[in-house]
């Protein structure tokens, strides 16, 4: 499972399972008969049950803010490839291969290919399909090679 996942539940729970590794070590420690590991084991289940509905609900909302984000680097990536088009670089690779980079932006593809790897600030913002907007860009870069 996703660490940040698991880091957020312990950062939202801590209370929680702080309470239940203290009534656990008390169970151990007081009751001294098969009754207490009935109990510990009846507290860990809880403890799973509870964080398998929070960890999804957790997930799920750290899933959603990372969407956001990149959604938003992605707009002003977008904003960005219309600004700085007069700055752009055309570099070709001997295989063909392209790179076009801007002060912010860095696109690299292939001649015939439909999409390219953008990255924006040094952040990845994966495959983009090549729009009209990334073909300006692209010939603009070329034209001023």
């Amino acid at each position: 499972m996703n660490t940040e996942v698991w880091i957020e539940f312990v950062r939202q729970n801590w209370l929680i399972l702080l309470i239940a590794f203290v009534a656990i070590l008390l169970v151990i420690n007081i009751v001294k008969t098969i009754l207490k590991w009935a109990i510990a084991i009846v507290i860990v289940v809880a403890l799973i049950v509870y964080s398998g509905v929070s960890l999804d609900q957790i997930q799920n909302t750290v899933t959603g803010v990372k969407d956001e984000a990149v959604a938003k680097l992605q707009d002003e990536a977008l904003r960005m490839l219309k600004s700085e088009a007069s700055e752009a670089t055309f570099n070709r690779g001997n295989d063909g291969s392209f790179t076009v980079e801007t002060p912010s932006l860095k696109l690299e593809g292939k001649p015939n290919a439909t999409s390219v790897d953008v990255t924006y600030r040094g952040v990845s913002l994966g495959q983009w399909e090549r729009s009209e907007q990334v073909n300006a860009l692209i010939r603009a870069a070329q034209s001023r090679q």
